[in-house]
Parts: C-alpha cells; structure tokens; sequence
C-alpha cells in the first residue's frame, strides 16, 4: 500500500471562523488538496459529530459548526453541493442538536443541514462485511458521490477513542447502531460500514477535544489542532498518538487496516504540517476517570475482558452516580470476560456482561453486546426497581430501543 499523507496543522487558542478557515485550507494543501476527490457537480456529504445537544460551545461534545462551514465552503468553490448531514445517537432528537450548537444559524446563512433521521433509510449490501450483510443508513448517504468524515476528537466510553471512522455510525439507522451494540459487535460492524460508504476525507475538529469519559460526559481540553487525511485509517493512527493511545489499544483502526482500508504504521504515513512530538498530550482515559466504589457492591473483570466492557461498566457507573442510582448496587456483582466467581455469590445478584461470558455463566440478569450500550447495564443493576434515567437520550430505554 502506498504511504498515506496526514496533516497537522495548529491553530490560535479559542480560533474564530476566519482562523479555522485557514487552518483547514492549509490543511488540506498539505495532503495535495481535494481536486483529485470532489469534482464540479458533486453532491458532497459532509458528516460532522451530532451526538447529543452540546452544554456548551467549549464541552469538546460535537464538531464545532464554524470546522463543518469551512468544508462546506471549500467544497462550494469546487463548484460542488456540499450538505451538511448526521444523525445523533438512539433515543436524540437530532433537531435539538442543531437548535442548540450553531448549525441552526449555518442553516438560516443557506447551508443545508439535513437531519438524517427525518429522511428516508435504504438498505445496501456490505459485499465482505465481518459482522454484517447489509447495513440500514440513508438515501442521502447512497446518493452521494462523495463523503467526508468531520469528526471531534476525543477519547470514548467503549472505545478508548473516537474519531473518523467511527464518526461514520452516525450515517446508520438507530435499529443498526443498537444492533451493532447488541449483536454485530462495534469494533468490526464500523469497519465494515468504512468499507461500505468509503469515506474520501476526513477533516477533524481537534480543537476543543475531549478526555476521560467521552463521548459526551468528558472533561474538554484545548488542543487548537486541525488534522486532515484521505486514509481514514492513517488519520486516526495519528489522532490516536496525539492523545497517547499507541496502535494496538485502538481496535477500529487496527482492524481497518488489517482488512486493507488504509495505513496504520508510522512508517507508511507522512505527516505535514506540525510534528507529532510538538503536539502530542497524553489524555485521560476513561477507565481512569473518577471510578466509582460502593461498599457492598462487587466488580470482577476476567481474563479475556477487553476495554471495551471494562469502560462499559465503568461508564455506566458513572451515569448511575450522576443520575443518583448508586443505591441499588449494593448487593450487586458485576463480572464481564470469563471470571471466577466467589463461592456464595447468588446467581440471582450477578449481573454478567458481554459476548466474551460463556455461556453456562451468564444467568438471569445477562447484558448482551460486544460492547453493550451503558444504559442496559445499568438496567440489569437496577432490576425492574426503577427506570434508567438517561442523561440525554429522550423516553425511557424500551421505547428508544424499539
């Protein structure tokens, strides 16, 4: 594979329009501009991060509008369509997201800002898929010539990190990003939409990033970076070294490029722009970030657990704390992996989670996925005494999970 070219470029503390504008442009110089890949007449689908409504502006949660307006704006003197699309996460309203980050205004200036979910969905095969033979996303996405990926960089409950190629799960239905917590399995299943939709760019918003437990709840950090690459792989290669993550704790990207979608070692990437050592901060992690300890309750991770379950639970802990539900773990034993189990444990109090629990282990209170999504955890801890109280997905966990 030939080498791929990813750039980064840095911007002023706290940038405004004109500044990120320029710092994007020379971004994409660095890696030989965009000429070969948007042509005259393009509708060009650019996917920024919607995950949820921002607190604010520097929370480090969604792409900052003024990054998405300046690929926008590239692409329209390429003489192409650009719009603007995303769907946030299961149970959102994707509209509230635009309301309350700054999309709406790009919306009100001309920009078309599409709220997928409103649209219609389309089935397309995935011709050498992993996990999966067909994936549901958008006539929007199968009508586009070409997609860029504009993702916020920041570290991720299930995934230790988040950025460009798993920014592109936002371009599936919410019944396919439940399944690939329940069923496909995250890891693979993202991999294989990269292989389906073929993103042609990425641009990230590494600006205001976030540490410890993204992607919504995590402490912002200023990095005033742009980065920018047509290997997705490549791209978040780098990403990941910027906050410290060396290859093989990074499971997207490691196996993108063991199925050929792009270049992962150094050694077959060049970077412009900004050296990596100049920029580079070691981010919190989120299995470091305020763990929760409550007498009476047990936590037992096995041999095989990954960090995916391992940040699950630590996670859904967390939402567990700030939605004041710390009281039901008493008398609770969570296990993921294949543990041993204390003698004199009841079945009935263990909560097991994860496809790596054979199958003889996983009991009553069993919690499937590879990861699974915090909030059924939390459910399997509740027990049917109260109702998961999520922080920002709207109705309760049945009705979202429809």
């Amino acid at each position: 594979m030939n080498k791929s070219k990813v750039s980064i470029v840095k911007t002023n503390q706290n940038p405004g329009y004109p500044e990120i504008r320029e710092a994007v442009d020379r971004a994409l110089d660095l890696i030989g501009g965009i000429k070969d890949i948007i042509k005259p007449g393009n509708l060009v689908l650019i996917n920024p991060s919607w995950v949820a409504p921002p607190v604010e502006r520097e929370a480090g949660c969604i792409t900052l509008p003024e990054v998405t307006k300046a690929v926008a704006d590239i692409v329209k003197e390429r003489k192409a369509r650009p719009v603007i699309a995303e769907s946030a996460a299961v149970g959102v309203d994707t509209q509230k997201v635009i309301d309350a980050s700054g999309y709406k205004i790009l919306r009100d200036q001309g920009y078309e800002i599409v709220d997928l979910k409103k649209t219609k969905i389309v089935t397309l095969p995935v011709k050498k898929g992993m996990t999966l033979k067909e994936v549901e996303t958008y006539e929007l996405v199968q009508q586009a010539d070409v997609i860029i990926s504009v993702p916020k960089m920041k570290t991720h409950d299930q995934t230790e990190m988040t950025c460009s190629m798993k920014k592109l799960k936002g371009l599936v239905s919410d019944k396919y990003k439940r399944l690939f917590h329940q069923q496909f399995g995250v890891y693979d299943g993202v991999v294989d939409i990269n292989s389906v939709f073929k993103p042609a760019l990425a641009v990230v918003d590494a600006i205001i990033c976030q540490e410890g437990v993204g992607p919504i709840f995590g402490r912002p950090v200023e990095m005033d970076l742009i980065v920018a690459g047509k290997d997705l792989v490549a791209v978040d290669s780098v990403c990941g070294r910027i906050a410290g993550f060396e290859p093989e704790e990074l499971l997207i990207p490691q196996k993108g490029a063991e199925r050929g979608l792009g270049n992962l070692d150094l050694k077959a990437i060049e970077i412009a722009g900004e050296k990596l050592e100049n920029v580079k901060r070691r981010f919190l992690r989120p299995i470091e970030d305020n763990p929760v300890k409550v007498e009476g309750f047990s936590l037992i991770y096995g041999g095989v657990t990954c960090t995916g379950c391992r940040n699950t639970v630590m996670s859904a802990l967390l939402d567990m704390r700030n939605s004041d539900q710390l009281s039901y773990l008493p008398g609770v034993t969570v296990v993921t992996g294949d543990p041993l189990i204390p003698v004199g444990i009841s079945e009935d109090s263990v909560v097991a989670v994860g496809q790596c629990i054979p199958k003889e282990k996983r009991g009553k209170r069993f919690v499937q996925g590879c990861p699974p999504n915090n909030a059924y955890v939390v459910d399997a801890i509740i027990g049917g005494r109260e109702k998961v109280k999520r922080r920002y997905a709207e109705g309760d966990l049945k009705e979202t999970d429809k």
